[in-house]
């Protein structure tokens, strides 16, 4: 097994007999949960943005005196949030030869078998291609730096949730081992910065370093046991009784070591230039210019996560 450079043939991607099995690990389950690479927003410049609105502070006995007049007028201005759209474009080629031998193997299986699975190779390359393709936008979504080049000599780089959610991290520099001390501080300093932590759709994504040590640290206690009870987005995610509310856990090979991220799905949407007479994100014949078919397969993407105060990144605990 290997990548292959260039036009595929009957020589460098050999058939074979019997159930095929994907060994890399293709799942993606925080692009999933927003809705895929189906379901998005589409979008006609390369920058989109959206908006958030405070409200000015309130305190106990803001009364006024009777019969008096108007006060001076108050409003409250917008601001403005932004990301970028990046491209992530590829290509698949297949020999005349390789389309048309679907029956040519080779492994000691010379003939044909009702257990061939591999006859259309164009239809299982585009497959390999898009599942990979969904994998690198996991990874953008998940840890990208936001990048807005000036001019076409510097790819453009989409803002990922743990960097948008950076202004109420919990770093403290040397690493910490996990506790519920810690997790609880979190999101009480998540809470404090105004996120609305809602329960429905408040998400703790961790890597395979983090599951374990989150587990063990909420599971000592009846009412904190962690319990695989609840969906998201098609997803099957574990529930966390936590003194802020009950929120899902989401496993995601993709988050860096040592990284917590809080994220409130309902904000979080993936965002698409929509290419006229192309759509979204889509495969496209190239020009024949010898005995083989090529297509690129092309899309812009960018993460539209909402208000980041409703989002936080615990960042700097240890990984054993």
């Amino acid at each position: 097994m290997g990548a292959v450079a260039g036009q595929g043939t009957t020589y460098n991607l050999p058939n074979y007999h019997g159930e095929l099995f994907t060994v890399t690990p293709t799942e993606t389950p925080f692009l999933s949960a927003i809705g895929g690479l189906n379901g998005a927003k589409p979008c006609r410049s390369t920058t989109f943005e959206w908006q958030t609105v405070d409200r000015r502070s309130s305190s106990a006995n803001n009364a006024a005196l009777e019969g008096a007049a108007a006060p001076t007028g108050a409003e409250r201005s917008r601001s403005n949030v932004t990301n970028v759209c990046e491209i992530h474009h590829s290509a698949i080629e297949v020999s005349y030869t390789k389309i048309a031998a679907n029956g040519n193997f080779g492994g000691a299986n010379i003939a044909p078998l009702d257990d061939d699975v591999v006859l259309d190779e164009l239809a299982v390359q585009t497959m390999a291609e898009l599942e990979s393709i969904a994998v690198d936008v996991e990874k953008s979504f998940l840890t990208g730096t936001l990048q807005v080049p000036t001019d076409n000599t510097t790819a453009r780089h989409t803002q990922g949730i743990i960097g948008a959610a950076g202004t109420v991290s919990a770093n403290g520099g040397t690493p910490r081992a996990l506790s519920k001390a810690l997790v609880d501080a979190h999101l009480k300093a998540m809470f404090t910065a105004g996120a609305k932590l809602n329960q429905a759709s408040t998400v703790i994504i961790v890597g395979a370093d983090q599951k374990t040590p989150l587990s063990n640290v909420y599971g000592t206690a009846t009412l904190n046991a962690v319990q695989r009870d609840r969906t998201v987005g098609g997803v099957a995610i574990d529930t966390l009784v936590t003194d802020f509310g009950t929120f899902g856990v989401m496993t995601d090979r993709w988050m860096p070591a040592g990284k917590i991220a809080v994220v409130d799905l309902s904000v979080c949407y993936q965002v698409f230039l929509n290419i006229p007479g192309k759509g979204l994100l889509f495969t496209e014949e190239l020009a024949r210019t010898g005995a083989s078919r090529k297509f690129q397969l092309y899309g812009e993407i960018g993460l539209e996560y909402g208000p980041e105060q409703w989002h936080g990144s615990l960042t700097g605990t240890s990984t054993s």
